[in-house]
């Protein structure tokens, strides 16, 4: 299976179009696909496709309400099944590791040629985690300042999660970017592949593997919203950024034109290649498709599940910790706002632990039940 995840460094470049009418141009090719909405606390790809508003979802599945198999619906449209989101989830943050670890699980073990997973626009944790289930993975941006460097900034922090995956704490790697780290902005700065240079000074044996992962690493682009050919040139500049600053090569998967007509299919209810398929727009959809049917399909060779440790829930703290010193600084933060972010914090903790000891006592139930087999 080929999982496709698509993502945005900022929203309303046309991700949910592509996500969409990409998966039903697979599924006209014969292709067995998934279509997930992972845009949690704004999904809204069922209205792309014309859906109605969905009963089950990633929502209940979380909640136990439903298993997983429950949750994947059929579709109007040949070889098509559909995930729905959650509108009531506020947003990615809101999943525990647990969370999205269960569902990286149930994802690796769909049975389709294809799984196409919208994500939400940013570069949060879980975003780069779900998008880092595969090294073929599709940035969609726009052809405006802001967007382009979002797109840039999103394979950037993709890159910097790769290496936080590679480089375990303890590991002398990952003493020497704390070191680092100190100076953020001295770090943000650094060229990817002058600092794995310093890093295989100190650390070759996980420098090397990284360096295979960042070789395995192959993100696909696609400019959406251009008006105009030079337009097109927006792709080659970040993939000449991402070669020089990230060392890394990314496909370009072509570009599609600003679109009146895909409001029109939105009103009718319509994905656009269903509502007018000789369209631009249209066609430039299908050739996206026919050259991921033409490509092969490739997978990190290690295990790169990027499933984190508890021990992230403590740096995410620590991270907010630093920001609320910030306000404070500011005078943006009041003293009773601080004692009732202090208190929610605690929650937060005291939440994760209860979480690790059941999860622990499952683990030794499961071990005792194995050893009376």
């Amino acid at each position: 299976m080929q999982i496709i995840p698509i993502a945005s460094g900022k929203g309303g470049v046309g991700k949910s179009l592509l996500s969409a009418n990409l998966a039903i141009a697979l599924g006209q090719a014969g292709k067995k696909v998934i279509l997930a909405d992972l845009d949690l606390g704004a999904s809204n790809l069922h209205l792309v496709i014309g859906q109605i508003s969905p009963k089950v979802g990633i929502g209940t599945f979380l909640s136990g309400e439903h298993k997983f198999e429950e949750i994947i619906q059929a579709t109007d449209y040949p070889n098509v099944s559909f995930i729905a989101g959650d509108t009531e989830i506020t947003g990615l943050s809101a999943l525990k590791i647990y969370q999205k670890n269960s569902l990286i699980k149930h994802f690796n073990s769909l049975d389709a040629d294809y799984l196409i997973i919208d994500l939400g626009a940013g570069t949060h944790l879980t975003i780069l985690d779900l998008f880092l289930l595969s090294p073929q993975g599709i940035v969609v941006t726009a052809p405006t300042v802001t967007a382009t460097l979002n797109g840039y900034l999103f394979l950037k922090n993709a890159v910097f999660r790769l290496m936080a995956a590679t480089f375990k704490k303890g590991t002398k790697a990952a003493e020497y970017l704390d070191k680092l780290r100190a100076d953020a902005a001295s770090l943000q700065r650094l060229y990817i592949p002058k600092l794995v240079e310093a890093l295989e000074m100190v650390d070759p044996e996980n420098a090397h593997k990284f360096k295979e992962r960042l070789k395995q690493f192959k993100p696909r682009l696609i400019v959406n919203m251009i008006d105009e050919p030079k337009d097109a040139d927006k792709a080659q500049k970040i993939r000449r950024s991402c070669q020089q600053y990230l060392g890394i090569e990314v496909e370009s998967l072509g570009v599609m034109y600003r679109d009146a007509l895909q409001d029109r299919a939105l009103s009718s209810r319509l994905p656009v290649i269903i509502y007018k398929p000789q369209a631009v727009l249209s066609q430039a959809i299908f050739r996206v498709a026919e050259k991921i049917l033409q490509s092969e399909t490739s997978k990190f060779d290690d295990d790169t599940t990027f499933e984190m440790a508890s021990e992230e829930a403590v740096d995410d703290f620590s991270a907010k910790m630093s920001y609320v010193e910030d306000l404070i600084g500011t005078g943006a933060l009041s003293t009773s706002e601080l004692a009732e972010i202090i208190k929610t914090q605690q929650y937060e903790l005291n939440q994760l632990k209860n979480e690790n000891i059941m999860l622990k006592s499952k683990i030794l139930r499961a071990a005792e039940q194995g050893f009376k087999v």
